[in-house]
């Protein structure tokens, strides 16, 4: 249910407005700054931080193996835009799919296309006001997508959610 609640937060967030955010948050990998979104005005705002490494890239010798550590950085790192997906073969849109479907994933195919196997990011959510916790969401699939799009269909499974 949660990770189901992350998915959508992360769809919807991803098309809302966006300002930077002033606050610098402090992690064991580097400092973050991140954006604060508001949906509309009868709603509070949440402070996304995108794109965020958790692991050296899976490249050269490191390729298909386990998840290394050392993803870290000096410096305030503006966690403002989306990584990259993992590779993956592109949906095509066709007329025999429903009309709700072809809309979905014309939403998602800009994200969607960026592709590198350099992609162990997670998008992290938190409201404005929380100060102390911060929520990880890495969401990938089983067909189509990445922790980016952060899907709501039930192709999507998420890999991962919890405490930072």
């Amino acid at each position: 249910m949660t990770s189901s609640i992350l998915a959508l937060l992360g769809l919807i967030l991803a098309t809302a407005s966006a300002e930077l955010s002033s606050r610098i948050v402090r992690t064991k990998y580097g400092e973050l700054s991140g954006v604060i979104v508001t949906l509309d005005r009868h709603l509070e705002g949440v402070e996304v931080f995108r794109g965020v490494p958790y692991a050296s890239p899976p490249i050269g010798s490191l390729r298909f193996m386990p998840p290394v550590s050392g993803a870290l950085w000096h410096g305030v790192k503006v966690a403002d835009k989306f990584g990259p997906v993992c590779p993956q073969r592109l949906p095509e849109l066709t007329d025999k799919m429903p009309k709700g479907r072809v809309d979905y994933l014309r939403r998602l195919l800009p994200y969607l296309r960026n592709q590198s196997e350099d992609c162990l990011y997670l998008n992290i959510y938190a409201p404005v006001q929380a100060l102390a916790e911060l929520w990880y969401s890495n969401c990938g699939t089983e067909r189509l997508g990445g922790m980016s799009t952060s899907g709501i269909n039930a192709d999507w499974s998420c890999c991962g959610e919890g405490k930072m």
